[in-house]
């Protein structure tokens, strides 16, 4: 029994600029925006926003199954999950395209300014999600990918009955209101930041609470400030973690979500769920990259009880 993580898997191209946007990009002109940016310090990291939750899962302990298409240039990151021990039946090449890539230009402030090209994430559609019928997939994610695809994925997982995760993120501002609510109507769980919660009410014409009532857990991070968990008609607080550094927010509200992921799949409470996805949240921001960070059990323990004060849910963590 896996949990299918269905999204984007991409090359992340970091760029650091040492300065703050806000110093060089001036409000009255931005009709006219014409900026560059130094960028001394230059990385290539694996990332996309699947390929970011099935490692942090792994990390757990989890047995996550990649659903994404990558180009020619895939054979460096199939590599790497040959590496990691990732199964790749469902990573579908398409001849022809690039494999996703991100390129990203984070200042002082840890605001980001970011290019995408697709390439093959276009073609997410191609893979049929349906195919881990037969009780092969306990739980599901549908994260960022190609709009059609994400459509696909998440009609395909309500017909093979796989409870999943509605995660629009990035890929708020291509799908419709009408788009939005026919997922989260498909979906049991959400996941957004509140930037993006505020955008879904916008495009969908609905509040949150009113969104919250459609799934049976609406999760709304916070960034410094924590999450916020609807459930059962509760407002549930969770705290954030201090991490060791700020480092690179790049991959970290993956890195939550494959907590809150491995929680429910342990059929944790929500509080419990929240806790985890915080801990993998502030031990990946101290690391440069989406899945540079790795820590093992006795690290993930140790920050599990130095900001909540209990082993009793860092304990039940599973380790493959």
């Amino acid at each position: 029994m896996s949990i299918l993580v269905c999204g984007s898997m991409a090359y992340d191209n970091i760029m650091v600029f040492e300065d703050r946007f806000k110093n060089h990009i001036l409000p009255e002109q931005i009709h006219i925006l014409n900026v560059s940016f130094l960028v001394p310090e230059l990385r290539r990291d694996f990332g996309g926003c699947a390929g970011n939750i099935a490692y942090n899962l792994r990390l757990l302990g989890s047995e996550p199954l990649i659903v994404a298409t990558v180009g020619d240039d895939a054979g460096e990151y199939r590599q790497r999950l040959d590496g990691l021990g990732l199964n790749q039946e469902y990573v579908c090449h398409v001849p022809g395209t690039f494999t996703a890539q991100a390129f990203i230009t984070t200042d002082a402030d840890d605001n980001q300014i970011t290019a995408f090209h697709p390439g093959a994430m276009l073609f997410s559609h191609q893979n049929d999600v349906r195919a881990a019928r037969g009780g092969r997939a306990r739980l599901a994610i549908v994260a960022p990918d190609g709009r059609e695809g994400m459509l696909r994925h998440a009609e395909g997982l309500a017909e093979i009955a796989v409870p999943f995760m509605f995660d629009p993120g990035q890929a708020l501002p291509i799908l419709s209101g009408d788009e939005l609510l026919h997922c989260l109507g498909l979906a049991r769980y959400c996941t957004v930041n509140d930037y993006e919660a505020r955008l879904m009410c916008d495009k969908t014409g609905q509040c949150l609470e009113s969104l919250a009532a459609k799934v049976e857990a609406f999760v709304v991070t916070l960034g410094s400030k924590g999450s916020r968990i609807y459930a059962g008609g509760d407002s549930i607080e969770v705290p954030a973690v201090s991490p060791a550094a700020l480092v690179d927010p790049t991959g970290c509200g993956d890195a939550y979500r494959a907590g809150l992921l491995h929680g429910i799949e342990q059929g944790w409470d929500w509080l419990s769920c929240g806790r985890l996805a915080s801990v993998m949240g502030a031990l990946k921001i101290s690391h440069r990259g989406g899945q540079n960070h790795r820590p093992g059990r006795a690290e993930i323990e140790a920050a599990f009880q130095s900001a909540f004060g209990s082993k009793a849910i860092a304990s039940k963590l599973v380790y493959s």
